[in-house]
Formats: structure tokens, C-alpha cells, sequence
């Protein structure tokens, strides 16, 4: 039983895009995609020359290091010809791609990366990034001056480090051989895709959809779903076991499926921007979609500012937990000047005494203090006036608590409990009261 590929590849435009510069292939064991930069004038170019000069190694392999090597000298061979496309084509100059490349041979596969496109492997129900985005912001993940979240949202999250293109003879491009396994599903795709579509969905896409053709799809549809501001390429391959070959209809998507043209008027060298490879998300249609850097000065110029940057999310974090902690203070000073203009009566040291604040404490704080101790012995009171000061007696005012006192102290002399809520003092009549009425007397009849 030999392991078999089923494969499918699509590329849409994208909703932002007037062309589309991305370039996709499935084949007999070589799988790819290209997400070309350099504008209107070159990206589609860029990214068509790479694939079309890759995919001449699509075939059988011995071993995945052969396969490996293949790889590598396509690259190169690639690389060339896009420099030797700009020494003919001046307007094309700034021209370059992206490449994420995958071989198949047996049990092992063949990766090849350059760029921010990428490679994932879903195995066992776990959507795993094989290749490393060749991305400024991934190069700060790297060094631990942001996170990955942070990335996500970085100003400078479009710029490319490393391309193919006519900036370096010598391409520094990653390579690995790894194994795989039935059932295994590998996705080679844009970041089209992932610029919009998180990795939980795309994992969810790959996990409930049968077939490769139904996930591409879908994957595409995510993306538009998510307003597509880029070119979106996916090529899907699943690994599976079968007594027979497999059979297979070569698919190319994007600019690599069309005639390549180029710019008729010669001579005019487009000028290069000395800022860094740039592929930005949300681009206008005259705008390029990536740009070059020419020296070192712009990543140091980069660095310098992510530091500005940090040390703005600093300060403001600084003085934001400030801002807060004055506001905890100051409520808690409000709050603590209320508990003071409360009093009750309580026991201290085995007499009554006058409480101001109230009964709580804040831990160690305690939020009341003797007011003024009375005198009275707490023993002298009758038992059940006992318990009540025990459990402390509360009162609105100072004089409210005052007059608490008093009726303990009657109840002191006379040895008779306090009637009625002690909290309430009893109302004294003070009313005179109203005198009744003299009848006056019926007058006598005197006779004539």
C-alpha cells in the first residue's frame, strides 16, 4: 500500500486588488505558491517567472534529499531569471516574490520557504506552522521585543526581510525534509489568507471538510468573507494510502495561468524605495505591494522605533496605573471620612464607651476608634442591656450616641432595663397640657 496525494489549488483577486499577483501550483509531487510584489507593473510577473521555472522539477525522486537539492537549484535558476526579467525590463526593477514550495517523495516531504508566505501541517486534529515568516515584526518576535500578538497589529508588519528577486545572487531560502503521514493535510497559502483569517478557523476549515478541493474553497471564502484586501492563494494536500497510484490533473492558478506580459515601454527604470520589502494589507490599487531595502540603516531605523514605541506603551501604562491609583486613594479617603461621621456604643475595657466610625475593618485597618469612654461599668447594667452593648448599640450622631448613654446610665440607678429600641431616644412630652373649659353658670330668673 503506497501513500497517495490528492490535491487542489485556487486564487482569487481578492475585493482590493485590480490584478492579481499571486501564482499557485498542485502537481504530481510539487506543490507551490508565489505572492509576487513590485506593483502593477512587476508582481504578477515576479511571481508567474518563479513558478513556472519550479514547477519543471515536478516528478518522481528517489529520496527527499534529492528532492531537497531539486529545490534549491529551481530557486536559483528562479532568482535569475527574475533578475535577467529586470536587466531587460528596467520598469520591472524592484520586481520579486515569495515561495513556499512542497515535494513529496514516499514518506517524507521536501519544504522550501522564502518570504511570508507559509507552510501548515493538520495532523491528529493540530493546525502546526511549519515555515518562519521572513517578516521584520516576526525578526522582533524572534528577539523577544514583542509578542506575537503584537505582530499582529505592528505598523512595519508588512515588511519583508528576504525574497526572491533581483537583490541577491544568492537567495538565503529555508530547507528542511520532515516526514509525513496518511492522513496528514497540508496547506501551502498567501498571506492573503492568513492576513485576515485566524488560525482557529483555519484549522476548523481543514478538520470539517472531506475533500482538498471543498477546503480551498472555503478557506478562499474566508477570506473574502473578511474583506480580502490582499490577493488570496491556497493549494491543499492530502496524504492518504492507496493500493493504486494516484492519478492527478496539474493545476496553476493565478498570474502563472496566464501569458506573461510585459511592460512595452522600455526603458523606464521604476525608482526604488531604500525602506525594506513592503507588503501592506490594505494597499490602494496604485500603490506597490512591496518594496527593497538597500542597507541595514532601515532595520536599525526600525528597531529604533519599535524602542519609541515600547517605551510609549510604557508611559502610558505608567501613568494610566497612577491615574487609577489615585482614584482607588482618593475613594478610599472619601469613603474612610464617611465611616468617621458615623458613631455606637460599645464596650471598652470593661466600661461604656462611645465608638466613632463603624464596626468593620479592612484587614488590619480598623475602621473605629473610642470616642469618648463614659465611665460606666458594663457589669452594673442589667444582664440584658449587658448583651446589648456587647453586640454594640448604633447611632446616627455623637449626640445620638449621647443620649444612648443616658438611658443607660437611668437604667444604672433605677436597675430597670431601657424599654424600646435604644437606638431611638424616648420622646419627652413637653406639651402644656389644655385646661378644660369653666361651664359657665345659667342665669337666675328674676320674678317682676
Amino acid at each position: 500500500m503506497a501513500l497517495v496525494t490528492e490535491s487542489a489549488a485556487v486564487s482569487h483577486v481578492g475585493k482590493v486588488r485590480s490584478n492579481n499577483q499571486d501564482s499557485g501550483y498542485a502537481g504530481q509531487s510539487l506543490f507551490a505558491v508565489a505572492d509576487g510584489m513590485g506593483g502593477h507593473a512587476g508582481g504578477d510577473v515576479a511571481s508567474a517567472l518563479a513558478l513556472n521555472k519550479l514547477l519543471e522539477i515536478d516528478g518522481e525522486y528517489s529520496s527527499a534529499v534529492d528532492a531537497e537539492f531539486a529545490l534549491q537549484e529551481a530557486i536559483v535558476s528562479a532568482n535569475a531569471i527574475l533578475a535577467e526579467a529586470v536587466y531587460e525590463h528596467p520598469e520591472l526593477t524592484g520586481m520579486g516574490t515569495t515561495l513556499s514550495a512542497l515535494v513529496r517523495v514516499g514518506h517524507s516531504v521536501a519544504l522550501a520557504h522564502i518570504g511570508d508566505s507559509r507552510i501548515y501541517r493538520y495532523r491528529d486534529g493540530k493546525l502546526t506552522q511549519i515555515t518562519t515568516d521572513h517578516t521584520f515584526v516576526q525578526r522582533l518576535v524572534d528577539n523577544g521585543r514583542i509578542t506575537a500578538e503584537e505582530a499582529k497589529v505592528h505598523p512595519r508588519r508588512s515588511v519583508l526581510m528576504r525574497v526572491l528577486g533581483d537583490v541577491d545572487s544568492t537567495p538565503d531560502v529555508d530547507l528542511q525534509v520532515m516526514d509525513t503521514r496518511p492522513n496528514d493535510r497540508w496547506l501551502l497559502c498567501s498571506d492573503g489568507l492568513t492576513g485576515v483569517v485566524e488560525n482557529d478557523d483555519i484549522a476548523a476549515a481543514l478538520a470539517d471538510n472531506p475533500s482538498p478541493q471543498a477546503v480551498a474553497d472555503l478557506l478562499v471564502k474566508e477570506a473574502l468573507d473578511h474583506g480580502a484586501p490582499d490577493n488570496v492563494t491556497v493549494v491543499i494536500v492530502d496524504i492518504s494510502e492507496s493500493f493504486t497510484g494516484s492519478t492527478y490533473i496539474a493545476q496553476t492558478v493565478g498570474a502563472a495561468s496566464r501569458p506573461i506580459a510585459f511592460d512595452a515601454a522600455p526603458g523606464r527604470r521604476a525608482s526604488r524605495t531604500p525602506t525594506g520589502w513592503l507588503h501592506p494589507r490594505t494597499t490602494g490599487l496604485a500603490q506597490p505591494s512591496h518594496f527593497e531595502a538597500q542597507s541595514d540603516d532601515y532595520l536599525d531605523e526600525l528597531i529604533d522605533e519599535d524602542r519609541r514605541r515600547s517605551l510609549r506603551r510604557k508611559l502610558t501604562w505608567l501613568i494610566g496605573s497612577i491615574i487609577v491609583l489615585i482614584a482607588v486613594v482618593a475613594g478610599l479617603l472619601v469613603g474612610y471620612h464617611y465611616t468617621q461621621t458615623r458613631y455606637f456604643v460599645g464596650e471598652s475595657n470593661g466600661n461604656v464607651a462611645i465608638y466613632q466610625g463603624i464596626q468593620q475593618s479592612l484587614g488590619p485597618i480598623t475602621l473605629s476608634h473610642v470616642y469618648k469612654d463614659t465611665g460606666i461599668a458594663v457589669d452594673t447594667l442589667p444582664a440584658y442591656t449587658q448583651t446589648q452593648v456587647a453586640s454594640t448599640i448604633s447611632a446616627d450622631s455623637v449626640t445620638g450616641a449621647q443620649a444612648v448613654v443616658e438611658r443607660l446610665q437611668n437604667a444604672v440607678i433605677t436597675g430597670v432595663p431601657p424599654t424600646g429600641d435604644l437606638t431611638t431616644p424616648t420622646p419627652t412630652n413637653t406639651a402644656k397640657p389644655t385646661p378644660k373649659p369653666t361651664p359657665t353658670p345659667a342665669p337666675t330668673a328674676v320674678a317682676p
